[in-house]
């Protein structure tokens, strides 16, 4: 549902397939260290949806030249221990609740109609609820304190108007269980 691509022999940055992107996401592809949205180009995953366990690469330098090593990161949702999906964004301070099954540690999100962050929140920092701190994986800025949103027993939800996750656009996301196991939503 989620693949991230790095050619480990070049300053090429990182390509990302999301199967929640958009109608065709076999065809578009996000960079995780830009805040470009979405575009549209077959040559990385070569027009053909991945399987349970292959992925398709085209003849992007990004993706596949010969000689050349690349490392690969893929996910997909596990109930109880990890989600991978898309929501849309409400520019409300009474934001988008969104349902993962469980209480994530860990939530990377990515508004993919328009530039916007890399924007990721964890449940270990300084912080708790509203006051969760973020980071930005395209950017060597500093956490902030951006008041962003909360993580609940069952999913997260967004706390402000901010493009970078709540205005009304489309985002992607990918989160993790602070307690991985099917039925745990205790603290």
């Amino acid at each position: 549902e989620l693949i991230i691509v790095k050619n480990r022999d070049q300053t090429d940055a990182w390509q990302v397939y999301c199967a929640s992107n958009t109608a065709a996401p076999e065809t578009d592809y996000l960079v995780l260290n830009t805040t470009a949205a979405t575009a549209d180009n077959v040559d990385r995953w070569n027009d053909t949806a991945p399987s349970a366990s292959v992925f398709t690469i085209g003849d992007g330098v990004e993706v596949n030249t010969n000689t050349e090593d690349y490392i690969a990161y893929c996910f997909h949702s596990v109930e109880g221990y990890s989600k991978v999906g898309s929501y849309e964004g409400n520019a409300s301070t009474d934001g988008a609740f969104i349902y993962t099954g469980f209480r994530p540690a860990f939530i990377m999100l990515k508004c993919t109609s328009t530039t916007g962050n890399w924007v990721m929140e964890d449940s270990k920092r300084l912080g708790y609820n509203v006051e969760n701190r973020d980071l930005y994986a395209d950017s060597t800025e500093a956490e902030g304190d951006n008041n962003r949103l909360d993580m609940l027993s069952n999913g997260f939800k967004q706390r402000q108007t901010s493009g970078n996750s709540n205005e009304a656009q489309t985002y992607i996301y990918l989160a993790f269980a602070k307690s991985p196991f099917k039925t745990a939503n205790a603290r």
